[in-house]
């Protein structure tokens, strides 16, 4: 008896042990895995950094022959990404001299979520907040806005020099790159004219939806809060877009809307009329919640855009059709009305900015607190 209960428990030390040390095996090979991929990904954060930095300051000087050298032209993707940034480049020149504005700085605080090794290249999905600096004609003085945005990137390294082969990412100036039907010079002319608003007057419930519209507005936030949206409502991103779910989440959240039977959010989802653009603008004209400033397009409306306060809306329509909802968050050194949005992230951006293409017509909003 007394040897069969040793050998018991023998057998029990031995598989203990053996559990034991196949964990402290499995612990040190993830440990390992773990470090690796730490140091992967900081060797990669300042490849990335680096790359964007030089991007930023060729589209800041105009330097194609330096955007020229980071993109191979070998393959259908890699030319779409260098064109495609050459075309942006040339469209956010074209509305600074529209705007009376000289950027001054291109700042880009970049987050890499993702890397996969694809033979002799790597695959990279990242978050890019990138921070505008403009000064209009004659001033000294400083604006800024930040553009957040979700990239899928594919480098390779070829003589010590990374290129990139194929970049994939909604960028908010895409759909709307033509500003030569615009008479830019008249409408220079009046922007540069205006003075600053005051806009501290404004009541406690727009103030808190400028509050709500600055935290959550994702990769264009202030980096204290983590560039993330409010976890408590569904990204609709995946689903076709999330600004209109973001300006409703702006009145509802910081200023204290009350949700009704059209107009919902809950455990199921939004309504219609809450994450759909074109519902959304419906709905708050025609139950009397807002009512509208102007409509049509830019040429004819700008001049009123200087009527938004912090927390009214701008609905963006496209063919007929409302296809985007930013919210008023502010204004700049000339008083030009500023909005945060998602579906590109947005924070203070120029209200037009994005928009410039004939046929688009704005309606601006003004929201009844």
């Amino acid at each position: 008896m007394f040897i069969c209960l040793n050998f018991r428990k023998f057998k029990i030390i031995t598989v203990l042990s053996l559990l034991l040390i196949s964990s402290i095996i499995y612990t040190s090979i993830k440990h390992k895995d773990i470090i690796f991929t730490m140091l992967v990904e900081e060797d990669f954060s300042q490849i990335i950094q680096e790359i964007f930095d030089l991007r930023n300051e060729a589209i800041l000087n105009k330097d194609v022959e330096t955007l020229d050298i980071l993109y191979t032209k070998e393959t259908k993707y890699g030319l779409w990404a260098y064109e495609h940034e050459i075309k942006k480049m040339k469209y956010l020149h074209k509305w600074s001299e529209k705007q009376g504005v000289k950027f001054t700085d291109i700042k880009t605080i970049t987050k890499i979520r993702s890397i996969k090794k694809k033979e002799d290249r790597y695959s990279i999905n990242l978050m890019v907040s990138t921070e505008y600096n403009y000064s209009y004609e004659g001033e000294e003085r400083t604006n800024m806005f930040r553009i957040g945005t979700y990239h899928y990137l594919d480098i390779q390294n070829r003589n010590d020099e990374w290129i990139i082969l194929k970049e994939w990412y909604v960028d908010p100036f895409a759909d709307s790159m033509h500003l030569d039907d615009i008479k830019s010079e008249e409408i220079k002319q009046y922007i540069l004219s205006q003075p600053e608003r005051d806009l501290s007057n404004i009541n406690e419930r727009r103030i808190n939806a400028v509050k709500y519209a600055d935290q959550y507005s994702g990769a264009a936030s202030d980096e204290e809060y983590g560039f993330k949206y409010n976890n408590k409502y569904k990204n609709y991103n995946p689903l076709g877009g999330d600004c209109a779910n973001f300006a409703s989440q702006i009145l509802y959240e910081g200023g204290k809307f009350r949700k009704t039977s059209t107009w919902n959010y809950d455990s199921s989802g939004g309504s219609k009329a809450w994450v759909n653009a074109q519902a959304f603008k419906n709905y708050m004209i025609n139950s009397g919640r807002a009512s509208v400033i102007a409509y049509g397009t830019y040429d004819k409306v700008y001049k009123a855009s200087y009527k938004l306060l912090p927390g009214d809306f701008v609905a963006y329509e496209k063919n007929g059709k409302i296809t985007h909802i930013s919210v008023a968050t502010g204004a700049d050194s000339k008083g030009y009305s500023l909005v945060n949005c998602h579906n590109t992230d947005r924070h203070r951006v120029p209200w037009d900015l994005g928009w410039s293409n004939k046929g688009i017509k704005f309606w601006l909003v003004r929201v009844h607190y």
